[in-house]
């Protein structure tokens, strides 16, 4: 095994990857789609009806679904840096303000099922995920909810009025809540239930389904498809398992071409670290974070002391080193060390953990000790690390004297619904961004319209400075409200920031482009893959 490192400096808070070493001795499993593994479940439930709907699908696993199957107006380049059209074949503010953004769709875009794509298609896209309504939504529509109008010009103009500045407006159309539907397939006012999805981007997709749970999801190369992408492969088949073991197991014995999240800590020491293989193991920067999270008016929480006195005990490096190795950096802020506008507000705060700091706060509110609660986390989402993080935390806050935790863990399909309808007073979460840049690991926590569901509010972040960091085109020149806000969640603490997590791939040594198969928010770009020759 040969290890690659991606290198991606953080340059106005965007990643430039450049591939520093290569490797492999072996070959891999010949022709045939290119296989890869994943341990993300896609399971439609009652608490989780349209799991591949872009007006409901909200994480990582499920946008690597619609990445591949919608095309998006805008997309991020290969490398990093502002957005650039996509369907699109030009895009851009047209007033000095950053509240009207104008777009041309390419000539002749056609969906899968070769009906052509017009401007019109697009503005149903977006204004169904805007206005959806019903019962368990996901919070996706925030990214879209600053949309006052969409205004058609001909077959292929079309003009977004915004309610207020937003100069992250084409970061946004760059997500697949921005994937372009096909009106013929999907309901205005309804999720379509289920895993079809019917679009125009560089694959279609079919599902195989066991139990209600999809097991295999095939896409195949889309021949009407038109946009910025290169389809390198015709067909690559999405794969998922149980555990990080068996789909360890499965890439070692050549049944797999590649693995990707969620391998455990563990795995990619022991891929490090072994020599002499096929495989070679790709890291590179990474955007994921990992916090708790606060029902604010839960009575154990709801005085901030309490969640003042867990930021004050928790050890971060501790609890990165001792879980998850060299894989994972202790973070104090929600917005990573390497986005423009980051701040260590945390330790800033509270500086090293001091359990005699803690116990002073809450004696000075009041509180009687030990502060009896229950932290809850999902089994099965997160990867097989997230027990023994739970673990570490707990006894971490019961080794200070000033609580009593309990920790309970849940799948997903539960654990989701639950923490959205506000049952859980703490509860674990990790989060890939929807882009990279601060706004997005800010307003979506802080938001009244925040995916969390979380009854914080604070007037100064969202009536002030959330907009007047949006008005600012330079990223750099909107630092200084960006770190205010981070000033206010470490003396609120709504949310309690862990760690930022670094990514990683493994995969066969002749599979090519796998240094480009995962973007700066850890979404999959499968038309990078191919088969090649084995160094």
């Amino acid at each position: 095994m040969n290890r690659k490192t991606l290198v991606l400096p953080a340059l106005i808070g965007l990643l430039a990857p450049t591939l520093a070493a290569c490797g492999g001795s072996g070959s891999g499993d010949g022709d045939g789609p290119i296989a890869v593994g994943t341990t993300d479940r896609f399971a439609v439930s009652k608490e989780i009806p349209a799991p591949f709907d872009p007006a409901y699908s909200y994480d990582a696993g499920t946008w690597n679904i619609l990445r591949q199957t919608l095309q998006t107006l805008m997309a991020m380049p290969r490398g990093g840096g502002e957005p650039e059209p996509e369907a699109a074949q030009k895009c851009g503010f047209t007033d000095t303000g950053n509240e009207r953004y104008a777009c041309t769709l390419r000539k002749d875009l056609k969906f899968a099922d070769g009906k052509p794509l017009t401007a019109a298609d697009v503005k149903f896209s977006i204004e169904r995920v805007r206005d959806m309504k019903g019962e368990n939504l996901s919070g996706v529509d925030g990214l879209v909810s600053n949309v006052e109008t969409i205004e058609v010009q001909g077959e292929r103009g079309i003009v977004f009025h915004l309610k207020t500045p937003d100069a992250t407006f084409p970061f946004k159309l760059a997500t697949p809540i921005a994937g372009i539907v096909n009106p013929d397939k999907y309901s205005k006012t309804k999720l379509r239930d289920g895993f079809e999805v019917d679009g125009s981007g560089p694959y279609t997709v079919k599902s195989e389904v066991k139990n209600g749970q999809v097991v295999k999801a095939v896409f195949s190369k889309n021949s009407h498809y038109k946009g910025s992408y290169t389809q390198s492969n015709d067909k690559v088949e999405l794969r998922t398992f149980m555990n990080t073991a068996s789909m360890g197991k499965a890439l070692d014995k050549g049944d797999i071409d590649l693995m990707t999240r969620t391998m455990s800590p563990q795995q990619i020491k022991d891929l490090d670290e072994s020599p002499g293989k096929d495989i070679d193991l790709v890291e590179m920067p990474g955007l994921e974070i990992r916090y708790l999270a606060f029902n604010t008016t839960a009575p154990t929480v709801k005085n901030k002391a309490v969640r003042q006195a867990m930021a004050q005990i928790v050890n971060r490096g501790e609890l990165a080193s001792r879980v998850y190795g060299s894989t994972a950096d202790p973070l104090y802020s929600l917005v990573p060390t390497t986005i423009t506008g980051h701040s260590n507000s945390f330790f800033n705060k509270y500086e090293d953990p001091d359990p005699k700091k803690a116990k002073q706060l809450l004696t000075q509110a009041g509180i009687d000790t030990p502060v009896k609660l229950t932290m809850h986390y999902t089994t099965d989402h997160y990867g097989p690390a997230t027990k023994k993080e739970f673990e570490t935390l707990q006894k971490q806050l019961n080794d200070s004297g000033l609580f009593d935790v309990q920790i309970k863990g849940e799948i997903w399909n539960t654990f989701r619904p639950a923490e959205r309808e506000g049952k859980y007073d703490v509860y674990g979460m990790g989060w890939f961004p929807d882009f990279p840049d601060a706004d997005s690991f800010l307003a979506p926590f802080l938001g009244p319209d925040n995916f969390l569901g979380s009854p914080y509010r604070n007037r100064t972040i969202n009536d002030e400075l959330i907009p007047t960091s949006r008005r600012e085109a330079d990223r750099l020149s909107a630092s200084k409200s960006i770190e205010k806000i981070q000033d206010i969640v470490a003396e609120d603490v709504p949310v309690l920031p862990l760690w930022q997590g670094k990514q990683y791939i493994a995969a066969r040594d002749d599979i090519t482009g796998v240094e480009w198969a995962l973007n700066s928010s850890s979404n999959l770009q499968l038309w990078e893959l191919a088969r090649g020759v084995s160094d």
